[in-house]
């Protein structure tokens, strides 16, 4: 442990683990639109009411967004119990239960967490159980968490997002320490690129092979940026580490910065993320305050200043030039590459964007080795990647898995299936530029060369699951409607051909289609790909062209019979 740190570790360590009951809220905008912040006010009122010796906090998302509010309660060298679907009046008899007995209420008692994973010091903590508790699963035995593997959510529900020593007591900033004392910048560039980290904004292109290339672009000024506008629909992976763990992201960007020659970097988030904008920027307060980020940083020499600049909430900036683009007070448009932004980016300097989750994973890598990560996950897939599991699933919420999984242990062993009693029909990756996968396709991996031959992407991580009562056409229709809005307009391509695309589906969804339409669907998309200069452009025909390709059949239905087999569109009216 480097001698700064050691006062951080241990106040960390007696704030996770206090001498008395300490009693947790999930309060990331999963829990607080559930009504968390409701229960933690009741809980604290009761606590103060029946004068009960406990220490209440938040804590950000656990992942089981499908269950919040969550609400768990540690005894003094005992597990955590989780309680689901929390509500004022529970949260009063949990205290109730507590002040009258001592001990914990079996009712609602979801899962015990009896031991801790503190990944990056490869150290796992071991708590006992009370009795009563005995027929009360694990949380690692629970089919929603069993097969997750988590390292960028290694944190995420289980620290105090605005205490820097929580985060420090789980191990963080010991691999910045490691870095600053025993690793040239040539060293780290190499272990982030043994490790096969690709980067988890969408584009998979690897991490290393970027930031050696920043480097060795010659002049001493130089950028890192991070990428948190995160703009699909249905995606919530980035704001939740930013709310749940902010100090991770800015652990990986000061190692990202000091491996590629930067001294300034800038932290990109969306406006309408005001909790991860708060506190990202308590975290960036505090990191410099205890000598983490700023001048000298660990007494080791080397400078960084992080600056955090809250994005409009273009769809558009999430491409790496528009962003660039933005941060210089522009415009959110893209510009033509090469030259690619790690050679001449934000001022025409060398820069270097990565997303949220890539510079999260980044302090894992130093501390435990690229190899270690590299052996999770699939050859030339090699790690997790977090998707956020929306629509008609059972477990709505946020998981990382390792890469190649299949879609089908991921949807129904992890997700539970619709819960509704209807078959999975599709699923929606990679967001409105992504496509639609059938059923028939789920035995296939999750692996960016997988998913892209089916007519698919990663992306960032959003994943929207429909179930047979879904109109294919209508979902491909709604998308298209997202992305026309989004387009920036500056290439004609996508200007005119998305809102083109629209309309040809608009037109098939109303009953007005006829069997031509389908050609030229294919046609115009194809034109769009072609001749757009950004990924959004690139991608943004991906849902109509999948759903034409996998779900022909409804669009035949609604353009020769003039009907539609789910019945959602007025064709025929």
């Amino acid at each position: 442990m480097p001698a700064d740190l050691e006062p951080l570790h241990a106040a960390g360590r007696a704030s996770l683990y206090p001498d008395r009951i300490k009693i947790t809220v999930g309060m990331a905008t999963c829990g607080l639109a559930a009504g968390a912040d409701a229960v933690y006010e009741a809980l604290s009122q009761r606590i103060k009411q029946r004068e009960l010796d406990a220490v209440l906090v938040g804590t950000g998302c656990i992942g089981f967004c499908q269950q919040e509010p969550l609400v768990d309660v540690r005894l003094p060298g005992q597990g955590r119990v989780i309680y689901t679907q929390m509500t004022r009046p529970r949260a009063r008899a949990l205290v109730d239960h507590l002040a009258q007995t001592g001990t914990l209420p079996v009712d609602r008692a979801w899962a015990v967490i009896d031991q801790e994973e503190s990944l990056v010091e490869d150290r796992v903590e071991r708590f006992s159980r009370l009795p009563e508790l005995s027929g009360v699963p694990a949380y690692s035995q629970q089919p929603f968490f069993a097969s997750q593997r988590k390292i960028v959510l290694r944190n995420c529900g289980f620290v105090d997002p605005a205490s820097c020593e929580e985060y420090v007591a789980r191990g963080g900033y010991r691999a910045l320490a490691g870095v600053l004392s025993e690793m040239t910048p040539q060293q780290v560039i190499d272990e982030v690129t043994r490790s096969g980290l690709r980067g988890r904004g969408g584009g998979g292109f690897s991490a290393g092979r970027k930031w050696q290339v920043a480097r060795d672009v010659p002049g001493e000024t130089k950028y890192v940026i991070c990428n948190g506008d995160e703009g699909d629909p249905g995606a919530y992976m980035d704001r939740t580490v930013l709310e749940s763990d902010p100090h991770s992201v800015i652990e990986g960007v000061i190692i990202g910065a000091y491996a590629i020659g930067a001294h300034q970097g800038y932290a990109y988030v969306r406006d309408e993320y005001p909790l991860a904008v708060e506190r990202l920027t308590n975290a960036l307060a505090q990191a410099e305050a205890h000598g983490l980020l700023g001048e000298n940083i660990l007494g080791s020499g080397f400078n960084f200043r992080l600056d955090l600049v809250r994005g409009a909430g273009a769809f558009v900036c999430g491409e790496e030039t528009a962003m660039i683009s933005s941060i210089e007070g522009g415009s959110g448009e893209p510009r033509p590459k090469p030259p690619y932004p790690a050679v001449a980016g934000l001022w025409g300097r060398p820069t270097v964007i990565n997303n949220v989750k890539t510079f999260s994973t980044v302090p894992v890598i130093m501390a435990r080795g690229g190899d270690w990560y590299a052996a999770v996950g699939a050859p030339g897939n090699t790690g997790t990647v977090v998707f956020s599991l929306v629509g008609q699933i059972a477990n709505t919420g946020l998981v990382e898995v390792p890469l190649g999984m299949t879609l089908n242990d991921l949807l129904e062993g992890i997700g539970g299936g619709s819960g509704n009693g209807r078959a999975i029909k599709a699923v929606q990756t990679g967001g409105p530029s992504g496509g639609c996968l059938p059923a028939r396709l789920f035995d296939m991996r999750i692996t960016y060369e997988e998913m892209t031959s089916a007519g698919s992407i990663m992306g960032s991580g959003g994943m929207v699951v429909l179930d047979e009562s879904a109109c294919m056409v209508d979902v491909a229709r709604y998308f298209l409607d997202f992305t026309t809005v989004e387009s920036c307009g500056k290439c004609t391509a996508c200007r005119e051909g998305t809102g083109h695309l629209r309309a040809i589906l608009t037109r098939i969804t109303q009953g007005q289609g006829t069997p031509d339409d389908l050609a030229l669907m294919e046609e115009v998309g194809q034109a769009v790909k072609a001749g757009s200069l950004c990924g959004l452009g690139q991608t943004a025909p991906n849902p109509a062209l999948s759903t034409l390709r996998y779900f022909r059949d409804e669009y035949e239905a609604h353009v020769i019979e003039h009907r539609c087999p789910a019945g959602k569109c007025p064709v025929g009216a």
